[in-house]
């Protein structure tokens, strides 16, 4: 007697099972959905869900989609849900209302892969280990007092920039890499204690930070993560990792070799990694990290500090030349304070007023992240009335916060007379190299193009930047 069924027949039973789950497990799915109160959504596409829907440019594209779908949408990146917020009610209560409920960070294989196991303070997950790395950073390192050590520091550098503008002898100067070279020498100075020469840091850390534009398709559809590895892009960044590891490993042992047999604790004068190697050996915290900590820390300050402050310094001469109103009464306050010096120093910043305005409204216009980093609900929440399940995915759309029609009066317009928001780490250092450059010279556009003319297009990146270069004439005022 046969016992076995026949091959097709199994086959059938095989199929035909698998069906039936998949489709309960849809059911289930449904029914669970219907029984919760989510944000409305876009219709989806099978696998890919919205992820067609974000373009080039994501922040502008989700601010399109919120004037159809809400202040608070879902979307679906792939198989990831995501909740994204373009209301300050909205982001309001997700930073502050409940932002227990949202304080952790995605993951994923090339954050792990970038990031040493996202042992940064930006993507780590909310628990112990973070809020020791907070304290670390807060405290030693983004303290006012740590600013002023690194006081002559930063003035020596932007007196070297304006050596070079004056040099430029009215011929036009592309400033971003003036600006890029800026804030690389002062955050290199501040964070490993010397600024490097030639081009080695600047492109390693180019191929670096490309990897983070770079889309990832396990991120978002995990059934595909091999495509990730087949495509080539997770043997790029584990190459661009590894040669900037290098470079970082040497720093560091130059670092430990110097201070090897020193037990002082006393950080003044210290840069960030003399910092965290006093942190590292204090046993009195109960907090123990390893050198891929202070590496990836590394990481942060080189791709958040040197990208968003050359990125706003950028963006405020942008709008000053576009804007000679501004540009003239920002002129008067700083010329009326200098009182005929040479240059514009720390202490007369507080006297600034207007110049603080003007940094704010650019943030509100042109916020280096225009979508937050990204966070996840650790639980079941509520978001202005809306079901937002476990493990969703939050971002936060503050280029379409600051540009609300309803909570800003012709938003588009460049105004710093109007009350604005902002923090932002490098302040410091935006306000006194703007202060600078506006005091030393005036500023026009190459070729005839009138101010109104310049193009203030952008392009999404690690920050969004200008999308096309910014060429400047300088010309020393008298």
């Amino acid at each position: 007697m046969e016992i076995f069924l026949p091959f097709q027949t199994l086959l059938f039973t095989l199929v035909t099972s698998l069906i039936f789950i998949i489709c309960t497990i849809k059911w289930i799915s449904y029914c669970s959905n219907t029984k919760r109160n989510l944000p409305p959504s876009p219709r989806r596409l099978p696998i890919i869900g919205n992820l067609h829907m974000l373009g080039s440019n994501p922040h502008r594209s989700l601010a399109d989609l919120s004037q159809n779908h809400g202040p608070v949408m879902l979307l679906h990146l792939g198989s990831v849900p995501t909740i994204v917020a373009s209301s300050s009610e909205a982001a309001q209560e997700i930073m502050k209302t409940h932002d227990l409920s949202f304080a952790s960070r995605p993951n994923s294989t090339i954050l792990n892969i970038l990031l040493y196991g996202c042992k940064d303070l930006a993507f780590a997950p909310y628990g112990e280990y973070w809020r020791h790395l907070k304290s670390i950073v807060a405290s030693q390192f983004l303290s006012n007092a740590q600013v002023k050590l690194f006081q002559h520091v930063i003035e020596k550098e932007i007196g070297l920039m304006i050596g070079m503008l004056g040099e430029s002898c009215g011929n036009s100067v592309d400033v971003t890499p003036l600006f890029d070279s800026l804030t690389e020498k002062i955050m290199c100075r501040m964070a490993i204690g010397r600024a490097y020469d030639g081009l080695k840091l600047t492109n390693l850390l180019k191929r670096y930070l490309t990897m983070f534009t770079r889309l990832s398709v396990g991120t978002y559809i995990p059934w595909l993560s091999w495509v990730d590895r087949v495509s080539g892009l997770l043997g790029q960044a584990e190459d661009a990792t590894k040669k900037l590891d290098e470079f970082l490993e040497d720093v560091i042992e130059e670092h430990v070799n110097k201070k090897r047999g020193d037990d002082d604790r006393n950080n003044e004068g210290k840069d960030f990694i003399d910092i965290l190697l006093n942190a590292q050996k204090d046993k009195t915290t109960g907090f123990s990290f390893q050198r891929d900590t202070i590496k990836a820390l590394l990481l942060d300050i080189f791709g958040g500090g040197i990208e968003n402050i050359s990125t706003n310094l950028e963006w405020i001469l942008s709008e000053l030349i576009k804007n000679p109103r501004v540009m003239k009464k920002l002129q008067n306050e700083i010329t009326e304070i200098a009182q005929g010096r040479c240059m514009i120093v720390k202490e007369d910043m507080e006297k600034m007023k207007y110049l603080k305005a003007v940094v704010k409204e650019n943030l509100r216009l042109h916020p280096p992240l225009p979508l937050l980093l990204p966070r996840i609900a650790t639980q079941d929440a509520k978001l202005m009335g809306y079901d937002v399940p476990s493990s969703t995915q939050v971002l936060v759309n503050v280029w379409k916060i600051g540009r609300d029609s309803g909570a800003w009066e012709e938003p588009e317009e460049f105004r710093p007379e109007r009350t604005c928001p902002g923090v932002l780490f490098g302040v410091a250092i935006l306000e006194l190299a703007i202060a600078n450059i506006v005091y030393k010279f005036d500023l026009a556009l190459p070729n005839g193009v009138k101010c109104e003319d310049l193009d203030m297009s952008d392009k999404f990146g690690i920050t969004v930047r200008r999308k096309f270069p910014l060429l400047v004439v300088a010309i020393p005022r008298v």
